[in-house]
């Protein structure tokens, strides 16, 4: 065996000479020896490449695009005046207008604590994090690995002899690199839809926390509803047990009948019935507040609510225009519908080529001492090009998807605009109601004061008995009972106005979407 000088007596060694034979045979351009004057021609190459490329873009103009498209228009209500005066809206903390520092707590710590909002939160997280994966794919990808492995070779595959039926250790130690050119917008797309859908998670956080705080606050005025009821009864329990002993005096001494004496007894009973029912609903609001603010029910035992005493409302006479984008689930409606949008457009790039640029270096060897020498050198560069041509319809069905979750993203659009406004208007209408009511019956309580009055002076003056004066109070304590329902329902119906028109929503400003990609919104 001679070296590659020619000169006998200087054999070389087999994994050497193996390792030339299989990289003769693995790179033909070595072996056959192609001429120098061939690579001469580089423009011929560039020729070539160009018409190629024209070509496949030729093929891509003839994918058939026709007829899928979303079809759904976008809902723009004619009941919205152009009014720019947006002082109807609430503030972000509406609540703290009331003055009530014990709501004002609890809707600090449900927001705080609230396990359901976490979980909406973490939601928020996750599409962020899908931002973050679709903005990486529009960068060039870097990877690197090494190998080495002990290979038996076959003597009856592409390996002749003598490396054909030896053992070798194929070595290899490279770092690639892949970019995948956005020529037509795929990646581009698919970034502005995971941006849609995170901006919308965005804002139905926002959404959930608005709705918690209203929550909270419906929760307590209903509680404190509950617990002046329980007072009036309590004075209402106290009258009836004087009025059964009057009764009882008055049947002993043979003024009155055995019947009225039931009579009053069955008013007893059904007043402590009241009073029963009246601590049990107590309790379980008690224990509602205490889930919405992230505790257990026994932490609200003592909690003591209070009805507003100052409530006032900037009521719109039209709704303003800007009324959708002070509702947060309009705004996460209408972000969906981007990010579907943005889908289709995602599913039409792909009817079009992929351009790919690879490159790679490292080092290859079949044995462990040749492997990381200068000649052990591998690299390479190149484009890569792909186009569909025939799928059996595949990218039409996906376009089609596509498109028909877009259509349904307009359609929920759609719905959540007149949801919006047949919440703002329901509210509207049971606010300006109910000031007529809450007039009416504050009359009502005039009145029956008067009686009382009159009744105790007769009373007083003995033109009466004190049975006379304990229903004419009775009768007033009714009254005040209905007045505290409608009070309550007034701030029941404020906090839900305030949750119509937005709750103190406010959108964020747009970020840059490298910024939302990093988490630094």
């Amino acid at each position: 065996m001679r070296n590659e000088s020619g000169n006998p007596g200087e054999a070389e060694s087999l994994p050497d000479l193996k390792y030339k034979e299989l990289h003769s045979l693995t790179n033909p351009a070595l072996s056959i020896g192609v001429p120098s004057e061939m690579n001469k021609p580089r423009n011929r190459i560039k020729v070539l490449g160009v018409g190629i490329f024209s070509l496949i873009l030729a093929l891509a103009g003839c994918a058939n695009l026709s007829g899928i498209a979303p079809s759904a228009t976008m809902l723009v209500p004619h009941t919205l005046a152009n009014q720019p005066d947006s002082a109807v809206f609430p503030q972000q903390h509406w609540w703290q207008s009331l003055e009530d520092k014990q709501l004002d707590a609890l809707v600090t710590r449900a927001i705080a604590n609230n396990h359901s909002l976490k979980a909406v939160q973490t939601r928020m997280n996750a599409a962020q994090a899908i931002v973050a994966v679709a903005d990486s794919t529009r960068y060039p990808q870097v990877n690197a690995d090494a190998e080495s492995t002990r290979q038996h070779l076959s003597a009856n595959s592409i390996y002749p002899p003598p490396l054909g039926g030896s053992n070798v250790t194929m070595s290899t130690a490279r770092i690639s690199a892949q970019w995948q050119i956005d020529w037509f917008g795929k990646q581009r797309a698919a970034l502005d839809a995971a941006i849609g859908q995170f901006r919308a998670t965005q804002a139905e956080a926002q959404a959930a926390q608005v709705i918690l705080a209203a929550s909270v606050a419906q929760q307590y005025f209903s509680l404190a509803r509950l617990q002046q009821q329980l007072q009036i009864l309590q004075q209402l329990l106290q009258n009836g047990e004087h009025h059964a002993q009057l009764v009882d005096q008055r049947v002993a001494a043979g003024l009155d009948s055995k019947f009225a004496q039931r009579q009053a007894a069955t008013q007893l009973m059904q007043t402590r019935r009241d009073q029963a029912a009246l601590a049990e609903q107590i309790a379980l609001s008690r224990h509602a507040m205490a889930v919405l603010l992230g505790a257990e029910p026994g932490e609200t035992d003592q909690l003591d609510a209070h009805l507003p005493t100052n409530l006032s409302a900037d009521i719109p006479d039209r709704l303003p225009a800007e009324l959708l984008g002070h509702r947060a689930d309009v705004v996460a409606a209408r972000w969906r519908v981007e990010s579907a949008l943005q889908g289709v457009k995602e599913a039409r790039a792909d009817f079009y080529p992929n351009l790919n640029l690879t490159a790679f270096a490292g080092f290859e060897s079949l044995t462990l001492s040749q492997w990381l020498k200068a000649d052990s050198r591998d690299f390479g560069a190149g484009p890569a090009i792909s186009l569909p041509i025939f799928d059996a319809g595949r990218l039409r069905a996906e376009l089609k998807g596509r498109s028909s979750e877009a259509d349904a993203a307009i359609e929920t659009y759609n719905q959540a605009v007149l949801n919006s406004l047949r919440e703002v208007a329901d509210r509207l209408a049971s606010w300006n109601a109910l000031q007529t009511q809450l007039q009416e019956q504050k009359n009502v309580i005039a009145e029956s004061t008067g009686s009382f009055d009159m009744e105790n002076a007769r009373y007083h003056a003995g033109l009466s008995n004190a049975i006379s004066v304990l229903a004419a109070q009775n009768a007033l304590l009714q009254q005040r009972r209905t007045l505290v329902d409608l009070q309550a329902h007034e701030s029941d119906i404020y906090a839900g106005l305030m949750l119509a028109l937005g709750g103190g929503y406010a959108a964020p400003a747009s970020p840059d979407n490298r910024l939302i990609s990093e988490g630094m919104q």
